[in-house]
């Protein structure tokens, strides 16, 4: 070797070393648990933001974070259900929670709950925390919630002598004839979209009985109570207080509620985001939100949301709950609703901005009655049956009563693998 070779190697060295020194702390630790957290659409991305204080406070811990579109998010975790390759942990759909217990895929959380000193069951609004309880036991903790409500014009309805939204059907009844008289052709005086099904849910939650009967093994869409809401929601397209339309044939939903082309609209909590950006400063003083009225009084309402879980083949449970732990602090819920406008499920976090909006009141109000679907793997597709059976009735081609005929049939016909296997005393 020369001498100005080796010169120059004397002099590269101490640079690699100190080059080796910054990789090796940029690098993930080899002994660092590596937590896969899998979420989606907007919350996969937002999620990320707060990150770096829990992994602050877990030095050996790391949370990579898959975002999964909503659109293909079911399949991927059928699909690794089945692979046997499921996250530690997960964004579940209120509505897929059942269907993961089914497959004996997620691990219940009461003990967990029981020692924890941050998730406090009581701090959570109860309709909500109760959509992650399957068969008495609880397998998830709300992350944030979703529910529908009353997106009113004020001025349109003080116009026509109510200064005050509906507390009772019977005086919505009054307030939708007296909008469609002021209103007059082409006006209509509340939007319900026949493509959507959440008016009619939230309609027939408001009821003593259940949608389903006999342990969710039948249809009870013929008794009374289902009948009355099913009735009561028909009435609006017949006496054309709302337009027999989809949201599709509405050109654009914020201009034809600025216009006055209806007045009631039901809607979830993304809503206020859209109304505050898409209209204009001086239409912002003439809308409002109001929780749902009920037959005599206040009503209930959709339990929705999502939640997070753990998936019992993760062998990093301990790290996987303390992520779900800290998700679940009112403090970083506040932020995650700042961040995204998802409505914390806790009601602790329901402070300083969030408090003060005016908009968001009425969502707060109605979260204290709200109602889950019926918890089964198979309340999705008897949810798109409702849709499709209300629409038939809405065009007259079915009475409330064939409706609630028809709509018992198709659902008896979707539980009968459930009966089945209930009958042989196996799980769903």
């Amino acid at each position: 070797m020369s001498a100005s070779l080796a010169a120059t190697l004397l002099r590269l060295i101490p640079l690699a070393a100190v080059l080796l020194l910054v990789s090796a702390c940029g690098a993930p630790s080899r002994d660092s648990t590596v937590v896969r957290f899998w979420a989606m659409g907007r919350e996969g991305e937002v999620v990320t933001q707060l990150l770096p204080e829990f992994e602050r406070a877990h030095p050996g811990v790391r949370v990579e974070v898959q975002q999964l579109p909503w659109t293909a998010a079911h399949e991927k975790l059928l699909t690794a259900f089945a692979g046997d390759s499921t996250p530690d942990v997960c964004q579940l759909g209120n509505t897929w929670i059942a269907e993961f217990v089914e497959l004996n895929a997620l691990e219940p959380f009461g003990a967990s709950v029981a020692a924890s000193p941050v998730v406090e069951a009581s701090d959570y609004f109860a309709g909500i925390w109760d959509t992650n309880r399957i068969d008495g036991r609880l397998y998830g903790i709300p992350w944030y919630v979703d529910t529908r409500l009353l997106f009113y014009r004020r001025d349109l309805l003080a116009q026509a002598g109510y200064p005050a939204p509906p507390a009772s059907w019977e005086e919505w009844q009054r307030m939708l004839a007296a909008l469609k008289e002021q209103g007059g052709a082409g006006r209509y005086s509340i939007l319900l979209p026949l493509n959507e099904f959440d008016p009619l849910l939230a309609l027939a939650l408001q009821q003593d009985e259940p949608l389903l009967r006999d342990g969710d093994r039948w249809g009870n869409f013929e008794s009374r109570g289902f009948r009355r809401a099913l009735g009561f929601y028909l009435e609006m397209f017949r006496r054309g207080w709302a337009p027999l339309t989809t949201d599709a044939g509405v050109s654009n939903v914020w201009d034809e509620f600025r216009r006055g082309t209806f007045s009631f609209y039901i809607s979830g909590p993304w809503n206020i985001g859209e109304f505050k950006r898409r209209l204009p400063p001086e239409a912002q003083p003439t809308w409002m939100t109001a929780p749902l009225p009920g037959p005599d009084g206040p009503g209930f309402s959709i339990a929705g949301g999502s939640s997070l879980v753990v998936f019992r083949a993760s062998s990093r449970k301990t790290e996987a709950w303390q992520l779900v732990e800290y998700l679940s602090r009112p403090d970083v819920q506040l932020r995650f609703y700042e961040l995204t406008g998802d409505l914390p499920p806790r009601r602790g976090a329901w402070i300083g901005n969030l408090a003060a909006d005016g908009y968001a009141r009425a969502f707060r109000d109605q979260l204290e009655r709200v109602r889950p679907a019926p918890k089964i793997p198979e309340w999705e597709r008897i949810a798109d049956e409702m849709r499709l059976v209300g629409e038939r009735a809405a065009h007259g081609e079915l009475s409330a009563d064939e409706a609630a005929r028809e709509l018992d049939a198709r659902t008896d016909a979707i539980l009968e693998k459930r009966r089945w296997l209930l009958a042989r005393g196996g799980r769903h």
